[in-house]
């Protein structure tokens, strides 16, 4: 398990950026399908339809200096429009593109499609290893790149995960979604993982990035212990929120306020970590995909959203980063 990505890490694997690395945020991108995320898993129902919408945000990022990593799956990576919308930005460092797998939309077909089978690392590791390399060959091959960093979709690493990256030739990983717990369906628990990110394996070849995800409120420091028994009751989150006691907020404009995100990074900061991940899924780019873009108001504070964040990330210090800049100032590169 000492390589394991579902693993908590032993003591002394913080990574170390030097001094001149500072504190700084990197925006990661699930670039996926649109799909009824309410509905049963299927190999054929979804959409590509808001692939378009990806050319405004990349302007957006590029008249703010902000690099995004596009972390792309396979119906994404088999549409011609994704790569000539930013294949350009990546050739001239202005984007990046990362591994995202959705195995139930991947070949190899072999699995049965359930929620116990949509996270990857669930599968067979030949299966999971099978996906992935299609999917790394695939995106390497359309974008002229080769990928250095995976997400699994739904956040579903595995035991046997990080050996794959690792025989891949992927450097960084930035599948844990710490304080969550995704055990419900069939996935990982990553309530006791690090914020900060970390070394998987003591050969210190693969790094992780945790997704930044923070307690805030009078009784931030209990929030680990408090959550599991907050989350059994009735509506308690909601009041201990309210009451400013307790709230987990992600770094995402999906379903987290500019006021909320803010908070956030300023414990973030205030802990010290050298590295602010934020996240969000690219169907929420166009309207109907997602519960977080319903019409275009929704869609018009999505973009006032990072408006804000980065004006305020700026105004604390905190410059934007790539993943090539991060794997160098790690050693990988």
């Amino acid at each position: 398990m000492d390589r394991s990505i579902i693993a908590i890490p032993p003591n002394g694997r913080q990574a170390d950026f030097g001094s001149g690395f500072g504190q700084r945020s990197l925006l990661t991108v699930d670039t996926e399908e649109e799909f009824d995320w309410g509905a049963p898993f299927t190999r054929d129902q979804y959409g590509l339809s808001h692939v378009p919408d990806i050319a405004r945000f990349q302007q957006f990022c590029e008249k703010r200096g902000v690099v995004p990593v596009y972390l792309v799956d396979w119906p994404i990576v088999q549409s011609p429009a994704v790569v000539e919308i930013i294949g350009g930005s990546v050739k001239n460092g202005q984007a990046e593109v990362g591994v995202h797998l959705h195995p139930w939309v991947n070949p190899s077909f072999e699995e049965e499609v359930n929620s116990h089978n949509s996270y990857a690392g669930n599968l067979p590791p030949r299966l999971e290893r099978e996906k992935f390399l299609l999917l790394r060959d695939a995106i390497a091959e359309k974008f002229g790149s080769e990928p250095l960093i995976y997400r699994a979709g739904r956040y579903g690493a595995g035991a046997a995960t990080a050996n794959l990256l690792r025989e891949a030739g992927i450097l960084i990983d930035s599948s844990v979604r710490t304080n969550f717990d995704h055990r419900a369906d069939g996935g990982p628990n990553y309530t006791k993982h690090p914020l900060s990110p970390y070394w998987i394996g003591g050969d210190r070849r693969l790094l992780e990035l945790p997704l930044t995800s923070v307690y805030w409120g009078i009784l931030r420091k209990q929030g680990r212990a408090l959550a599991p028994m907050l989350a059994r009751l009735p509506h308690a989150r909601g009041l201990f929120s309210r009451l400013n006691l307790l709230e987990k907020i992600a770094l995402t404009p999906e379903g987290v306020s500019v006021e909320e995100a803010m908070r956030g990074i300023d414990i973030a900061i205030d802990d010290g970590l050298p590295l602010l991940v934020m996240s969000f899924h690219s169907p929420s780019l166009a309207i109907g995909h997602t519960p977080y873009v319903r019409n275009e108001a929704d869609r018009e504070k999505f973009y006032e959203w990072f408006g804000h964040i980065y004006a305020y990330l700026a105004h604390r210090g905190i410059r934007p980063t790539t993943v090539r800049q991060i794997a160098q100032a790690a050693g990988l590169r």
